[in-house]
Protein backbone atom coordinates (compact mmCIF):
# COMPACT_ATOMS: atom_id res chain seq x y z
CA UNK A 1 0.00 0.00 0.00
CA UNK A 2 1.28 2.81 -1.04
CA UNK A 3 1.18 6.36 1.25
CA UNK A 4 2.47 9.84 0.67
CA UNK A 5 2.60 12.59 3.18
CA UNK A 6 0.37 15.17 2.31
CA UNK A 7 1.16 18.65 3.31
CA UNK A 8 -3.07 19.48 3.28
CA UNK A 9 -3.44 17.09 5.77
CA UNK A 10 -0.22 16.87 7.98
CA UNK A 11 -0.11 13.44 8.12
CA UNK A 12 1.22 9.94 5.72
CA UNK A 13 -2.54 8.77 3.85
CA UNK A 14 -3.20 6.08 1.61
CA UNK A 15 -2.82 6.80 -2.24
CA UNK A 16 -5.94 6.32 -3.86
CA UNK A 17 -6.01 7.65 -7.37
CA UNK A 18 -9.20 9.55 -8.66
CA UNK A 19 -9.44 7.05 -11.58
CA UNK A 20 -8.28 3.73 -10.99
CA UNK A 21 -4.80 3.14 -12.89
CA UNK A 22 -4.35 6.83 -13.23
CA UNK A 23 -2.06 9.50 -11.72
CA UNK A 24 -2.57 13.40 -12.64
CA UNK A 25 0.29 15.57 -11.56
CA UNK A 26 0.75 19.18 -11.69
CA UNK A 27 4.55 20.25 -10.86
CA UNK A 28 5.23 24.11 -10.58
CA UNK A 29 7.73 24.47 -13.12
CA UNK A 30 10.67 27.57 -13.50
CA UNK A 31 10.64 31.19 -13.84
CA UNK A 32 13.32 31.36 -16.64
CA UNK A 33 15.23 34.53 -15.69
CA UNK A 34 18.16 32.57 -15.16
CA UNK A 35 19.71 29.31 -15.19
CA UNK A 36 18.53 26.75 -12.15
CA UNK A 37 19.76 26.49 -9.42
CA UNK A 38 20.76 22.64 -7.41
CA UNK A 39 17.80 23.87 -5.45
CA UNK A 40 15.77 24.40 -8.38
CA UNK A 41 16.69 21.01 -9.65
CA UNK A 42 15.33 19.12 -6.77
CA UNK A 43 11.71 19.03 -6.95
CA UNK A 44 12.43 18.48 -11.10
CA UNK A 45 14.39 14.89 -9.73
CA UNK A 46 11.90 13.62 -6.90
CA UNK A 47 8.99 14.29 -9.18
CA UNK A 48 10.73 12.54 -12.09
CA UNK A 49 11.41 9.52 -9.27
CA UNK A 50 7.82 9.35 -8.21
CA UNK A 51 6.40 9.61 -12.23
CA UNK A 52 9.35 6.57 -12.94
CA UNK A 53 7.52 4.43 -9.65
CA UNK A 54 3.77 4.91 -10.83
CA UNK A 55 4.42 3.94 -14.18
CA UNK A 56 7.00 0.87 -13.22
CA UNK A 57 3.75 0.31 -11.02
CA UNK A 58 1.87 -0.14 -14.15
CA UNK A 59 0.10 3.15 -13.76
CA UNK A 60 -0.65 5.87 -16.42
CA UNK A 61 0.55 8.91 -15.65
CA UNK A 62 -0.25 12.79 -17.04
CA UNK A 63 2.49 14.92 -15.72
CA UNK A 64 2.14 18.57 -16.77
CA UNK A 65 5.21 21.09 -15.64
CA UNK A 66 4.64 24.66 -16.67
CA UNK A 67 6.85 27.67 -17.25
CA UNK A 68 6.32 30.87 -15.89
CA UNK A 69 7.29 33.14 -18.84
CA UNK A 70 6.03 36.36 -17.58
CA UNK A 71 7.08 37.59 -14.26
CA UNK A 72 8.85 41.19 -13.13
CA UNK A 73 12.12 38.93 -12.72
CA UNK A 74 12.10 37.96 -16.47
CA UNK A 75 11.01 41.83 -17.28
CA UNK A 76 14.32 43.10 -15.45
CA UNK A 77 16.88 41.07 -17.55
CA UNK A 78 14.99 41.90 -20.64
CA UNK A 79 15.06 45.83 -19.68
CA UNK A 80 19.08 45.31 -18.40
CA UNK A 81 20.34 43.52 -21.86
CA UNK A 82 17.64 45.50 -24.28
CA UNK A 83 15.68 42.63 -25.58
CA UNK A 84 12.30 41.29 -25.29
CA UNK A 85 11.15 39.02 -23.14
CA UNK A 86 11.30 36.02 -25.00
CA UNK A 87 14.86 36.16 -25.90
CA UNK A 88 15.19 36.01 -21.87
CA UNK A 89 12.62 32.56 -21.88
CA UNK A 90 13.77 30.97 -24.67
CA UNK A 91 17.46 31.37 -23.37
CA UNK A 92 16.62 29.54 -20.10
CA UNK A 93 13.88 27.22 -20.75
CA UNK A 94 16.69 26.00 -23.72
CA UNK A 95 18.69 25.78 -20.85
CA UNK A 96 16.64 24.41 -18.80
CA UNK A 97 16.21 21.05 -20.90
CA UNK A 98 19.91 20.59 -21.48
CA UNK A 99 20.53 20.78 -17.69
CA UNK A 100 17.63 18.71 -17.02
CA UNK A 101 18.63 15.80 -19.36
CA UNK A 102 22.15 15.40 -18.34
CA UNK A 103 19.93 14.97 -14.61
CA UNK A 104 18.17 12.00 -16.41
CA UNK A 105 14.58 13.66 -15.74
CA UNK A 106 12.33 12.59 -18.40
CA UNK A 107 10.62 15.50 -20.06
CA UNK A 108 6.60 16.08 -18.65
CA UNK A 109 3.82 15.12 -20.96
CA UNK A 110 3.01 18.86 -21.43
CA UNK A 111 4.89 21.99 -20.38
CA UNK A 112 2.55 24.65 -20.63
CA UNK A 113 3.20 28.39 -20.70
CA UNK A 114 1.39 31.82 -18.97
CA UNK A 115 1.94 33.50 -22.18
CA UNK A 116 0.18 31.13 -23.81
CA UNK A 117 -3.04 30.92 -21.82
CA UNK A 118 -3.78 34.61 -21.46
CA UNK A 119 -7.53 34.27 -22.84
CA UNK A 120 -8.14 31.26 -20.52
CA UNK A 121 -6.38 33.24 -17.42
CA UNK A 122 -9.07 36.25 -18.17
CA UNK A 123 -12.14 33.80 -18.32
CA UNK A 124 -11.11 32.12 -14.79
CA UNK A 125 -10.21 35.84 -13.24
CA UNK A 126 -13.93 37.07 -14.44
CA UNK A 127 -15.68 33.90 -13.19
CA UNK A 128 -14.52 34.71 -9.86
CA UNK A 129 -15.75 38.29 -10.20
CA UNK A 130 -18.91 36.73 -11.11
CA UNK A 131 -19.05 34.93 -7.90
CA UNK A 132 -18.26 37.42 -5.54
CA UNK A 133 -14.90 36.23 -5.13
CA UNK A 134 -13.01 38.81 -6.60
CA UNK A 135 -13.27 42.55 -7.20
CA UNK A 136 -11.31 45.51 -9.50
CA UNK A 137 -9.63 48.40 -8.13
CA UNK A 138 -8.93 50.85 -11.11
CA UNK A 139 -7.45 47.96 -13.37
CA UNK A 140 -6.28 45.50 -10.57
CA UNK A 141 -8.37 42.54 -9.84
CA UNK A 142 -8.11 40.97 -6.39
CA UNK A 143 -9.21 37.92 -4.55
CA UNK A 144 -11.18 38.34 -1.33
CA UNK A 145 -9.63 36.18 1.02
CA UNK A 146 -12.32 36.72 3.68
CA UNK A 147 -14.67 35.08 1.51
CA UNK A 148 -13.04 31.45 1.18
CA UNK A 149 -13.36 30.31 5.39
CA UNK A 150 -11.03 27.59 4.70
CA UNK A 151 -8.49 29.87 3.60
CA UNK A 152 -4.73 29.11 5.32
CA UNK A 153 -5.54 25.12 5.63
CA UNK A 154 -2.61 24.33 3.68
CA UNK A 155 0.05 26.16 5.25
CA UNK A 156 -1.92 25.93 9.07
CA UNK A 157 -2.10 29.91 9.14
CA UNK A 158 -4.95 31.83 10.71
CA UNK A 159 -6.14 34.71 8.42
CA UNK A 160 -6.13 36.87 11.59
CA UNK A 161 -2.78 36.26 12.23
CA UNK A 162 -0.94 36.46 8.93
CA UNK A 163 1.44 38.44 7.64
CA UNK A 164 2.13 39.31 4.14
CA UNK A 165 3.90 36.49 2.85
CA UNK A 166 6.36 36.86 -0.23
CA UNK A 167 5.29 38.78 -3.34
CA UNK A 168 2.18 40.05 -1.26
CA UNK A 169 2.17 43.41 -2.40
CA UNK A 170 0.63 46.15 0.44
CA UNK A 171 -2.26 48.50 -0.74
CA UNK A 172 -4.18 50.30 1.34
CA UNK A 173 -6.98 50.35 -1.39
CA UNK A 174 -7.69 46.53 -0.67
CA UNK A 175 -10.67 45.29 1.00
CA UNK A 176 -8.00 43.17 3.17
CA UNK A 177 -4.49 43.22 3.11
CA UNK A 178 -3.95 39.80 2.32
CA UNK A 179 -6.01 39.91 -0.63
CA UNK A 180 -3.85 38.99 -3.57
CA UNK A 181 -3.76 39.99 -7.07
CA UNK A 182 -5.90 37.98 -10.02
CA UNK A 183 -4.97 40.83 -12.76
CA UNK A 184 -2.17 43.41 -12.36
CA UNK A 185 -2.78 46.77 -14.40
CA UNK A 186 -0.18 47.08 -16.60
CA UNK A 187 2.90 49.58 -15.79
CA UNK A 188 4.94 51.94 -18.07
CA UNK A 189 7.35 49.55 -20.39
CA UNK A 190 5.93 46.68 -19.20
CA UNK A 191 4.35 44.05 -21.83
CA UNK A 192 0.76 43.76 -21.39
CA UNK A 193 -2.57 42.00 -22.60
CA UNK A 194 -5.90 43.88 -23.56
CA UNK A 195 -8.74 42.21 -20.49
CA UNK A 196 -12.31 43.42 -19.89
CA UNK A 197 -10.18 45.59 -17.02
CA UNK A 198 -7.48 47.81 -19.32
CA UNK A 199 -4.16 46.69 -19.98
CA UNK A 200 -2.26 44.52 -17.96
CA UNK A 201 -0.90 40.74 -17.57
CA UNK A 202 -2.04 38.19 -15.21
CA UNK A 203 -1.06 37.52 -11.04
CA UNK A 204 1.45 34.77 -10.21
CA UNK A 205 -0.76 32.38 -8.91
CA UNK A 206 -4.02 32.36 -11.37
CA UNK A 207 -1.60 31.01 -13.82
CA UNK A 208 -0.71 27.62 -12.21
CA UNK A 209 -4.70 27.07 -11.23
CA UNK A 210 -5.75 28.28 -14.60
CA UNK A 211 -3.21 25.85 -16.40
CA UNK A 212 -3.66 22.90 -13.85
CA UNK A 213 -7.72 22.59 -14.01
CA UNK A 214 -7.07 23.13 -18.08
CA UNK A 215 -5.00 20.18 -18.48
CA UNK A 216 -6.08 17.68 -15.13
CA UNK A 217 -9.73 18.62 -14.57
CA UNK A 218 -11.10 20.36 -11.85
CA UNK A 219 -10.06 17.24 -9.29
CA UNK A 220 -6.75 15.46 -10.09
CA UNK A 221 -4.27 13.33 -7.89
CA UNK A 222 -0.86 15.15 -7.15
CA UNK A 223 0.06 19.29 -7.03
CA UNK A 224 3.85 19.80 -6.09
CA UNK A 225 6.94 21.91 -5.62
CA UNK A 226 9.01 23.51 -3.15
CA UNK A 227 8.36 23.89 0.64
CA UNK A 228 8.70 27.62 -0.08
CA UNK A 229 5.62 27.45 -2.30
CA UNK A 230 3.13 26.57 0.32
CA UNK A 231 2.18 29.94 1.34
CA UNK A 232 1.65 32.25 -0.75
CA UNK A 233 1.62 30.53 -3.65
CA UNK A 234 0.00 26.81 -3.26
CA UNK A 235 -2.26 28.15 -0.67
CA UNK A 236 -3.16 30.76 -2.77
CA UNK A 237 -3.97 28.27 -5.67
CA UNK A 238 -6.40 26.53 -3.44
CA UNK A 239 -8.75 29.58 -2.61
CA UNK A 240 -9.12 30.88 -6.36
CA UNK A 241 -9.78 27.29 -7.65
CA UNK A 242 -12.25 25.72 -5.78
CA UNK A 243 -13.98 29.01 -5.42
CA UNK A 244 -13.80 29.26 -9.19
CA UNK A 245 -15.21 25.23 -9.36
CA UNK A 246 -17.76 26.07 -6.50
CA UNK A 247 -16.45 23.19 -4.42
CA UNK A 248 -14.31 22.55 -1.73
CA UNK A 249 -13.47 19.02 -2.68
CA UNK A 250 -12.42 19.96 -6.02
CA UNK A 251 -8.63 20.86 -7.00
CA UNK A 252 -5.43 18.80 -6.30
CA UNK A 253 -6.05 16.06 -3.55
CA UNK A 254 -2.48 15.14 -2.56
CA UNK A 255 0.11 18.16 -2.06
CA UNK A 256 4.20 16.97 -1.61
CA UNK A 257 6.82 19.39 -0.58
CA UNK A 258 10.39 18.74 -1.48
CA UNK A 259 12.86 20.52 1.34
CA UNK A 260 15.13 22.99 0.95
CA UNK A 261 18.64 22.53 -0.48
CA UNK A 262 20.66 24.60 1.93
CA UNK A 263 24.36 25.72 1.25
CA UNK A 264 26.28 26.06 5.02
CA UNK A 265 23.03 25.70 6.51
CA UNK A 266 21.51 28.74 4.50
CA UNK A 267 18.46 28.41 2.39
CA UNK A 268 20.32 28.44 -1.25
CA UNK A 269 18.34 31.26 -2.95
CA UNK A 270 18.96 33.47 -5.88
CA UNK A 271 17.77 36.49 -3.72
CA UNK A 272 20.56 35.75 -1.20
CA UNK A 273 22.95 35.11 -3.64
CA UNK A 274 24.78 31.66 -2.57
CA UNK A 275 23.41 29.75 -5.08
CA UNK A 276 25.08 26.64 -7.23
CA UNK A 277 23.76 26.87 -11.07
CA UNK A 278 23.12 23.20 -12.65
CA UNK A 279 25.44 23.92 -15.68
CA UNK A 280 28.18 25.34 -13.16
CA UNK A 281 27.97 21.98 -10.94
CA UNK A 282 27.88 19.88 -14.21
CA UNK A 283 30.78 21.03 -15.30
CA UNK A 284 32.27 19.42 -12.14
CA UNK A 285 29.95 16.20 -11.84
CA UNK A 286 28.66 14.27 -14.19
CA UNK A 287 24.47 14.64 -13.93
CA UNK A 288 24.14 11.38 -12.55
CA UNK A 289 25.97 12.01 -9.65
CA UNK A 290 23.92 14.92 -8.94
CA UNK A 291 21.36 13.48 -9.56
CA UNK A 292 22.24 10.83 -6.94
CA UNK A 293 23.15 13.47 -4.20
CA UNK A 294 19.55 14.67 -4.40
CA UNK A 295 18.42 11.32 -3.85
CA UNK A 296 20.30 9.64 -1.28
CA UNK A 297 17.89 12.45 1.20
CA UNK A 298 14.66 11.89 1.44
CA UNK A 299 12.88 14.38 -0.53
CA UNK A 300 10.79 15.90 2.61
CA UNK A 301 13.92 16.39 4.68
CA UNK A 302 16.54 19.23 3.94
CA UNK A 303 19.50 18.60 2.24
CA UNK A 304 23.09 20.69 2.91
CA UNK A 305 25.13 20.68 -0.57
CA UNK A 306 28.81 20.72 0.43
CA UNK A 307 31.90 19.72 -1.86
CA UNK A 308 32.60 16.91 0.77
CA UNK A 309 29.03 15.36 0.43
CA UNK A 310 28.82 15.27 -3.43
CA UNK A 311 32.02 13.69 -3.82
CA UNK A 312 30.68 10.89 -1.11
CA UNK A 313 27.33 10.76 -3.84
CA UNK A 314 30.46 10.07 -6.44
CA UNK A 315 32.18 7.36 -4.81
CA UNK A 316 28.68 5.59 -3.67
CA UNK A 317 27.58 5.48 -7.34
CA UNK A 318 30.61 4.70 -8.57
CA UNK A 319 30.29 1.69 -6.33
CA UNK A 320 26.81 0.19 -7.39
CA UNK A 321 27.84 0.85 -10.94
CA UNK A 322 30.80 -1.33 -10.83
CA UNK A 323 28.46 -4.15 -9.25
CA UNK A 324 26.24 -3.16 -12.13
CA UNK A 325 29.06 -3.54 -14.61
CA UNK A 326 30.49 -6.62 -12.62
CA UNK A 327 27.22 -8.42 -12.99
CA UNK A 328 26.68 -7.61 -16.88
CA UNK A 329 29.85 -9.04 -17.91
CA UNK A 330 29.44 -12.34 -15.83
CA UNK A 331 25.83 -12.85 -18.10
CA UNK A 332 28.71 -12.80 -20.88
CA UNK A 333 29.60 -16.00 -20.03
CA UNK A 334 27.82 -19.67 -20.21
CA UNK A 335 26.46 -20.80 -17.10
CA UNK A 336 25.62 -24.17 -15.51
CA UNK A 337 22.83 -25.99 -14.37
CA UNK A 338 20.31 -23.96 -12.68
CA UNK A 339 20.98 -24.90 -8.67
CA UNK A 340 21.30 -21.41 -6.67
CA UNK A 341 17.38 -20.78 -6.20
CA UNK A 342 18.86 -18.60 -2.86
CA UNK A 343 19.43 -15.96 -5.67
CA UNK A 344 16.24 -15.29 -6.77
CA UNK A 345 15.26 -15.60 -3.29
CA UNK A 346 17.75 -12.96 -2.26
CA UNK A 347 16.32 -10.78 -5.41
CA UNK A 348 12.51 -11.25 -4.73
CA UNK A 349 13.41 -10.14 -1.17
CA UNK A 350 15.77 -7.02 -2.55
CA UNK A 351 12.58 -6.40 -4.39
CA UNK A 352 9.76 -6.21 -1.75
CA UNK A 353 12.63 -4.39 0.24
CA UNK A 354 13.10 -1.78 -2.43
CA UNK A 355 8.90 -1.54 -2.98
CA UNK A 356 8.60 -0.53 0.77
CA UNK A 357 10.70 2.15 0.59
CA UNK A 358 9.15 3.56 -2.50
CA UNK A 359 5.55 2.73 -0.72
CA UNK A 360 6.83 4.31 2.31
CA UNK A 361 6.21 8.26 1.02
CA UNK A 362 9.06 7.68 -2.03
CA UNK A 363 11.99 7.04 0.17
CA UNK A 364 14.61 6.97 -2.09
CA UNK A 365 17.43 6.94 0.72
CA UNK A 366 16.25 3.83 2.26
CA UNK A 367 15.47 2.15 -1.16
CA UNK A 368 19.26 3.24 -2.14
CA UNK A 369 20.29 1.87 1.36
CA UNK A 370 18.97 -1.69 -0.61
CA UNK A 371 20.25 -1.58 -3.43
CA UNK A 372 23.49 -1.36 -1.94
CA UNK A 373 22.73 -4.85 -0.13
CA UNK A 374 21.81 -6.18 -3.18
CA UNK A 375 24.96 -4.69 -5.09
CA UNK A 376 26.90 -6.85 -2.59
CA UNK A 377 25.52 -9.46 -3.26
CA UNK A 378 26.43 -9.53 -7.04
CA UNK A 379 29.60 -8.12 -6.00
CA UNK A 380 29.86 -11.62 -3.72
CA UNK A 381 28.37 -14.14 -6.28
CA UNK A 382 30.88 -12.92 -8.93
CA UNK A 383 33.91 -13.06 -7.18
CA UNK A 384 32.69 -16.57 -5.88
CA UNK A 385 32.41 -18.04 -9.61
CA UNK A 386 35.12 -16.53 -11.00
CA UNK A 387 37.27 -17.97 -7.86
CA UNK A 388 35.66 -20.85 -8.52
CA UNK A 389 33.99 -21.30 -4.90
CA UNK A 390 30.26 -21.68 -6.78
CA UNK A 391 28.88 -22.87 -10.01
CA UNK A 392 27.46 -20.43 -12.08
CA UNK A 393 23.52 -20.28 -12.22
CA UNK A 394 22.90 -18.24 -15.02
CA UNK A 395 19.32 -18.32 -15.06
CA UNK A 396 18.98 -17.05 -11.29
CA UNK A 397 22.02 -15.14 -11.57
CA UNK A 398 19.62 -13.14 -14.53
CA UNK A 399 16.91 -12.79 -12.02
CA UNK A 400 19.25 -10.99 -9.69
CA UNK A 401 20.23 -8.52 -12.14
CA UNK A 402 17.37 -7.79 -13.56
CA UNK A 403 15.79 -6.92 -9.80
CA UNK A 404 19.11 -4.48 -9.51
CA UNK A 405 18.63 -3.50 -13.05
CA UNK A 406 14.79 -2.51 -12.49
CA UNK A 407 15.63 -0.91 -9.55
CA UNK A 408 17.80 1.58 -11.64
CA UNK A 409 15.32 2.30 -13.16
CA UNK A 410 13.23 4.28 -10.64
CA UNK A 411 15.87 5.81 -9.31
CA UNK A 412 17.39 6.76 -12.60
CA UNK A 413 20.55 5.76 -12.54
CA UNK A 414 22.91 3.60 -15.14
CA UNK A 415 21.54 5.97 -18.21
CA UNK A 416 24.69 8.13 -18.52
CA UNK A 417 28.62 8.05 -18.35
CA UNK A 418 29.96 8.77 -15.56
CA UNK A 419 33.01 9.80 -16.77
CA UNK A 420 34.03 13.41 -15.75
CA UNK A 421 33.34 16.73 -18.20
CA UNK A 422 35.91 17.78 -19.89
CA UNK A 423 36.61 20.75 -18.64
CA UNK A 424 37.29 19.06 -15.44
CA UNK A 425 40.06 16.99 -17.14
CA UNK A 426 42.94 18.12 -15.65
CA UNK A 427 41.42 17.78 -12.31
CA UNK A 428 40.77 14.43 -12.71
CA UNK A 429 39.49 11.72 -10.84
CA UNK A 430 37.97 12.62 -7.42
CA UNK A 431 40.03 11.00 -4.21
CA UNK A 432 36.82 9.60 -2.78
CA UNK A 433 35.98 7.63 -5.84
CA UNK A 434 39.83 6.76 -6.46
CA UNK A 435 40.24 5.19 -2.70
CA UNK A 436 36.96 3.61 -3.61
CA UNK A 437 37.89 1.55 -6.09
CA UNK A 438 41.32 0.53 -4.45
CA UNK A 439 39.27 -0.73 -1.68
CA UNK A 440 37.43 -3.16 -3.87
CA UNK A 441 40.88 -3.87 -5.56
CA UNK A 442 41.78 -4.91 -2.16
CA UNK A 443 38.51 -7.34 -1.72
CA UNK A 444 38.97 -8.41 -5.25
CA UNK A 445 42.72 -9.39 -4.08
CA UNK A 446 41.72 -10.82 -0.85
CA UNK A 447 39.42 -13.23 -3.05
CA UNK A 448 42.12 -13.99 -5.59
CA UNK A 449 39.85 -12.71 -7.65
CA UNK A 450 42.91 -11.31 -9.94
CA UNK A 451 40.84 -10.46 -12.88
CA UNK A 452 38.84 -8.06 -11.42
CA UNK A 453 41.95 -6.59 -9.78
CA UNK A 454 44.40 -6.26 -12.56
CA UNK A 455 40.71 -4.84 -14.32
CA UNK A 456 40.92 -2.11 -11.57
CA UNK A 457 44.42 -1.14 -11.96
CA UNK A 458 44.36 -0.76 -15.72
CA UNK A 459 40.76 0.97 -15.45
CA UNK A 460 43.10 3.95 -13.00
CA UNK A 461 46.09 3.83 -15.12
CA UNK A 462 45.09 4.79 -18.20
CA UNK A 463 43.08 8.16 -15.66
CA UNK A 464 46.17 8.83 -14.92
CA UNK A 465 46.44 7.21 -11.13
CA UNK A 466 49.07 4.66 -10.79
CA UNK A 467 49.20 2.11 -7.92
CA UNK A 468 51.77 1.65 -5.48
CA UNK A 469 51.73 -1.54 -3.96
CA UNK A 470 53.77 -2.54 -0.75
CA UNK A 471 53.25 -4.14 2.80
CA UNK A 472 51.76 -1.16 4.39
CA UNK A 473 48.85 -1.21 1.66
CA UNK A 474 48.90 0.48 -1.75
CA UNK A 475 49.22 4.22 -1.70
CA UNK A 476 48.28 6.44 -5.24
CA UNK A 477 49.27 9.35 -7.38
CA UNK A 478 48.38 10.96 -10.25
CA UNK A 479 50.77 10.31 -13.19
Amino acid sequence: MLKVYNTLTRKKEEFIPQEPGKVGMYVCGVTPYNHPHIGNARPFVTWDVIKRYFRRRGYEVRHIQNFTDMDDKIIRAANNEGVGCEVITDRYITGYFAAMEQLNVQKADLYPKVTEHIPDIIDMVQKLIDRGFAYELAGDVYFRVEKFPEYGKLSGRKLEDMQAGARVEVDARKANPMDFALWKSAKPGEPFWESPWGKGRPGWHIECSTMSLKYLGETFDFHGGGSDLIFPHHENEIAQSQCCCGNYHSFAQYWLHNGFITIDNEKMSKSLNNFITVPDILKLYPGEVVRFFILRTHYRSPLDFSEERIKEAQAGLLRLRTAYDNGNAMLEKAGSAETDTELAETADRALADFYGAMDDDFNTALAIGYMFTLAKEINTYVNNVVNKQACFDKVHFQRLMSVYSEMAAVIGIFEGSLELPAADAEKGMAAEAIEALIAERAEAKKAKNWGRADEIRDSLKAQGIVLEDSAAGTKWKRA
